[in-house]
């Protein structure tokens, strides 16, 4: 046999088991179509927008000043679970989405920039028909969602509430960044254990049993790493000082949580947009890990109703 038939015989031979390697990895097995959604049991609701099918639960006094809760970079709007009542039970309209790429949403094949997260949260709003501004709540990723938001369309914010907030642009190794290569790695390293992962984000994950495997169903369907890994992408070519500076000439009221002993992003981050935006009103939460309306509820809630009352 020819080297030239042995080299065609090796990449074959590679290439077959590339394939196989990433169809045992790759937890995405089906389609996220209307049936599956039907028969979820999900106590949300469904709006067509420009780019997909958005998953969203709106609850609380249908007149109230609304709220609107943006989670984090994969775990959908359920984390907003003791935000969304006390919201609620204060008298809110309050509205927590599914981003495009997770929970219930679809996972168009799209950038998952900031511009595509802007369209689909000014969609949403025109779909419920809500004018005028809102209290807007971003967690996490949902702190650069939602800060985009406000720094493009101040005339929607009453108030930025930002909580453990991404606030630098991550800075993404070559093999990641390097097309084919970066969506095969990203997709049979680390999508796989993104939900064993996820009890990380608590300083006492003890106290959350089953925390992965409410995880786990939305990794099925398919374009969920997609969504993932472009979004880690454009977040790695965000210009914050940018979009802080926005919200700061715009004069948009910030509050500024973070959990003490945030393990995800450092509490000493705060300082980056304090710095930036100097009107900010900060709140520390001791004994807390990344997400502090999880782990310290009562003081939380205290904080951001009290916050929201000084703002009418």
């Amino acid at each position: 046999m020819s080297r030239l038939r042995w080299v065609l015989l090796a990449l074959v031979l590679a290439v077959a088991g590339l394939t196989a390697y990433h169809h045992d990895r790759n937890p995405e097995r089906r389609a996220l179509t209307a049936s599956v959604r039907e028969h979820n049991g999900a106590p949300g609701a469904f709006a067509t927008l420009g780019d997909g099918v958005t998953y969203y639960e709106a609850a609380g006094r249908q007149n109230g000043r609304v709220a609107v809760l943006v989670h984090g970079f994969s775990v959908p709007s359920y984390i907003w679970d003791p935000t969304f009542a006390a919201l609620r039970d204060a008298g809110y309209r309050v509205i927590r989405y599914d981003l495009f790429g997770r929970g219930l949403s679809d996972r168009p094949d799209a950038a998952y920039d900031g511009a595509f997260y802007d369209r689909q949260l000014d969609d949403l709003l025109k779909a419920l028909k809500v004018e005028g501004k809102i209290d807007l709540f971003g967690l996490s990723f949902g702190g650069y969602v939602s800060a985009h938001y406000a720094s493009t369309h101040p005339q929607r914010i009453r108030t930025l509430n930002l909580v453990d907030p991404s606030n630098s642009a991550p800075v993404i190794p070559w093999q990641l960044a390097t097309p084919l290569l970066g969506p095969y790695l990203f997709q049979t390293q680390y999508v796989p254990t993104m939900a064993d992962n996820q009890s990380s984000d608590f300083l006492h994950p003890e106290q959350f049993p089953g925390w992965a495997e409410r995880y786990r169903p939305q990794m099925a369907f398919y374009g969920f790493g997609r969504a993932l890994y472009r979004s880690r992408l454009s977040l790695s070519r965000e210009n914050f000082d940018a979009i802080y500076a926005a919200i700061a000439r715009n004069g948009t009221p910030v509050h500024l949580l973070w959990g003490k002993q945030d393990p995800v992003i450092p509490v000493t981050q705060a300082a980056h947009i304090r710095n930036a935006i100097p009107s900010t009103t900060y709140t520390e939460i001791d004994q807390s890990g990344h997400l502090p309306q999880m782990e310290q509820t009562a003081l939380f809630n205290q904080r951001i109703l009290a916050y929201l009352e000084d703002h009418p």
